[in-house]
C-alpha cells in the first residue's frame, strides 16, 4: 500500500510489495517488502550489505517509473544489471525513470547498505537504531513520453474567503516538444490550459482559484478535498495524478501559533517509527494502533523523531486533524559530525525530497531541523542558517523551528519562527521546573527568542514496563508517571508556552555500538509512555488525564 488513497485512475501502476530474493553474508533467503531483514532470526543484528532481487514482467514495452518510498539506508538500483539510481537516507522516498524498456521479464536488482562510516553523515550510532532493508513499499509505474512528476497546492486565506494555487509539474521524456492540455478539478472547480513542454525537459502550468463554501481542515476536524490533475493529448487523456488536500494556513505572531487564523497549542508526543516486530518498517495497522492510543490520550500532535515519516502515516494525521512537526534527518550530532564532508550535501537532499513528497500534507504545520546539534558554536550556526533558508526557498507557508539542549549557550535562537527546546527536569537534572523554566524562558527571551512562539520539544523520565516500586523510583512506572506529571503541571500551565511533546510515545531500540547502549537498560530507549509492543504503563494515564484537563 503506497498511500491510504488512490493517486491515480490512468497511470498504471503496480505495487512491488510481496517476496523477495535477499543475499547476504554467502546464503540467501527469502524476505518480505517492506521489512527489516533484521525480523530474519539470523539477521538479527545483522549491519552492513545485502542484495534483493525480483523478477518484474513489463507488460508492454514503453517508460517505466520504479519508485522506492524508504530503503535504509543506501540504496543502488538496477535494473537488468545495468545501474539506474543511487540514493541515501532510511526515511524519503526516491524514483528512477527508464526509457524504452521491453515488453517481458526483467531482473530488478537493489544493494542496500545500513553500515555506519565516513560516507553516512546522518545515519551515525545513535539513541535509535539504524535498521536495514527495503523498509517501505515499491511500486512500478507505467509512464507516457508526458507525464505528471508531482503537484504542489498553496491554499490561503483573505477576508474569510479562500483561494489557492496549484502548481502541476510536467516532465517530458521524447526528443520533441509537446503540446498538451493540463485540467485540474478541486472541490467542485475545474479548471484547464495548454501547454508546450520543451522536448526532454519540464515545465510547471499553474492555476490560481478561488473557493466558495469550503469547509476548512482545523485540528481535530479533517476535512480534506480531492486534487485532480489530467493530460490530454488531441483530447486523449493520458497520464493523471491525484492528491489529497485541506484547505488551511499556518503563521506565528504575538508569541502564538495560528491555524486559519485561530490560535492553538500543540499537545503532542515525539513519535519514533519503531515497533518490537516490525522494526522500522511499521504496518499500516501499527500505525492506526499508535494514532489511536495517541488520541485516546488527548493528543493532537506527533512530532517525527527524527526523519521524514512514512506518507501512509502522514496520510492518518491528514484524515484525523493531527497537527505535525516533521523534521530533516540528523539527530545529536556536535561539530565534529557536522563537518563530515558528506553532511550538508545529504541534509541538503533529505529536506529537498521531505518538502517535495510531503508539502500537500495539510497536517504538517512546522518543518524542524538538526535535533540537539552544535547550535553553539559559530561553524553550527552557519549551517542552521543555511538549512532554514533553504526551507524558506521551498516553502514560505510553514514555519521553522529546531529542538535544542544548549541551554544558555545557543547562539541561534533568532534563526526560527518558533524556539523550541529539549528539558529532562528531574530525571537528569533535579530542580525546581518553575524556577527552571523561569531562567530557560529569560534566556531565550534574551538571546533571539523574543516574540516567538516558545515550545518545550521534549520532557520526560524513563521506566522499565512492569517495574513497580512504592519509593517511586527512577526507573519505576511510578517514578516515570511522577516527573511527567510534575513537568506537564508547569509547562501547561504558563501562557508563554504553545506547546508540549512528551519524550517519547513508545519505547524504541538504540544501536549497540557507540556509547548509547550504557545508559539504555535493554538497549532502548526506555522513555515510552507505552513499551516496545505498545502496552501502556502508568504515565500513559497520566498524560492523558492532564492533556484532557489543560488547554
Amino acid at each position: 500500500m503506497i498511500r491510504l488513497f488512490d493517486t491515480h485512475k490512468i497511470r498504471e501502476t503496480r505495487e512491488l510489495d510481496g517476496m523477495w530474493d535477499f543475499t547476504a553474508g554467502g546464503k540467501t533467503y527469502r524476505l518480505p517488502v517492506p521489512a527489516c531483514w533484521e525480523q530474519h532470526p539470523d539477521l538479527l543484528n545483522y549491519r552492513g550489505r545485502g542484495t534483493y532481487k525480483k523478477t518484474i514482467n513489463i507488460k508492454k514495452s514503453g517508460n517505466i517509473r520504479l519508485e522506492f518510498k524508504g530503503v535504509s539506508h543506501t540504496a543502488d538500483v538496477y535494473l537488468d544489471g545495468e545501474k539506474i539510481t543511487h540514493h541515501y537516507n532510511a526515511f524519503t522516498p526516491f524514483s528512477a525513470v527508464v526509457k524504452n524498456v521491453n515488453e517481458g521479464a526483467h531482473e530488478l536488482r537493489v544493494d542496500v547498505d545500513n553500515s555506519f562510516g565516513e560516507s553516512s553523515a546522518l545515519h551515525i550510532p545513535n539513541d535509535y537504531y539504524t535498521y536495514g532493508g527495503i523498509t517501505r513499499s515499491a511500486a512500478l509505474e507505467y509512464l507516457p513520453d508526458v507525464y505528471i512528476e508531482r503537484i504542489r497546492f498553496t491554499p490561503s486565506l483573505k477576508d474569510g474567503k479562500w483561494s489557492a494555487e496549484t502548481e502541476v509539474m510536467i516532465k517530458n521524456l521524447s526528443e520533441t516538444a509537446k503540446t498538451v492540455t493540463v485540467k485540474t478539478a478541486l472541490a467542485g472547480a475545474e479548471a484547464e490550459r495548454e501547454a508546450e513542454i520543451p522536448a526532454a525537459s519540464g515545465t510547471t502550468v499553474a492555476f490560481e482559484q478561488d473557493f466558495d463554501g469550503i469547509k476548512p481542515w482545523f485540528v481535530g476536524e479533517p476535512n480534506l478535498y480531492e486534487l485532480t490533475s489530467e493530460i490530454f493529448i488531441n483530447g486523449v487523456p493520458t497520464d493523471d495524478l491525484i492528491e489529497r488536500v485541506g484547505f488551511r494556513t499556518v503563521e506565528v505572531r504575538d508569541a502564538k501559533i495560528f491555524i486559519n487564523d485561530k490560535p492553538v497549542y500543540m499537545k503532542g508526543f515525539n513519535r519514533h517509527e519503531d515497533y518490537a516486530v516490525d522494526g522500522c518498517a511499521v504496518s499500516v495497522q501499527h500505525m492506526v494502533q499508535d494514532m489511536d492510543l495517541m488520541q485516546a490520550a488527548n493528543a493532537n500532535a506527533v512530532r517525527t523523531c527524527h526523519y521524514p515519516n512514512d506518507e501512509r502515516f502522514l496520510d492518518l494525521c491528514d484524515e484525523r486533524g493531527i497537527m505535525v512537526w516533521e523534521e530533516n534527518h540528523a539527530r545529536g550530532l556536535g561539530l565534529k559530525d557536522m563537518q563530515n564532508p558528506n553532511f550538508e550535501r545529504q541534509c541538503e537532499d533529505c529536506i529537498r525530497e521531505m518538502i517535495e513528497n510531503h508539502y500537500n500534507h495539510p497536517s504538517i504545520i512546522i518543518w524542524g531541523i538538526l535535533n540537539e546539534c552544535a547550535s553553539e558554536t559559530d561553524e553550527g550556526r552557519q549551517m542552521y542558517k543555511k538549512q532554514y533558508g533553504q526551507i524558506k526557498s521551498m516553502d514560505k507557508t510553514r514555519p521553522t523551528t529546531s529542538a535544542t539542549c544548549r541551554h544558555f549557550t545557543d547562539i541561534c535562537l533568532d534563526l526560527p519562527d518558533i524556539v523550541s527546546f529539549n528539558m529532562y527536569s528531574n530525571w537528569y537534572i533535579d530542580c525546581d521546573i518553575a524556577e527552571r523554566n523561569n531562567e530557560e524562558l529569560d534566556w531565550i527571551y534574551k538571546s533571539g527568542g523574543e516574540n516567538k512562539p516558545v515550545i518545550v520539544s521534549e520532557l520526560g523520565a524513563a521506566a522499565i514496563y512492569g517495574y513497580r516500586d512504592r519509593t517511586r523510583c527512577k526507573w519505576s512506572e511510578e517514578g516515570q508517571s511522577d516527573i511527567i506529571r510534575d513537568n506537564l503541571e508547569v509547562y501547561m500551565n504558563d501562557d508563554r508556552i504553545s506547546g508540549v511533546f512528551v519524550w517519547q510515545f513508545a519505547d524504541c531500540r538504540v544501536t549497540e555500538e557507540g556509547d548509547w547502549f550504557q545508559s539504555r537498560a535493554r538497549c532502548h530507549n526506555n522513555k515510552g509512555v507505552v513499551d516496545e509492543y505498545r502496552r501502556p504503563k502508568i504515565a500513559y494515564d497520566t498524560v492523558a488525564e492532564l492533556f484532557g484537563k489543560y488547554r
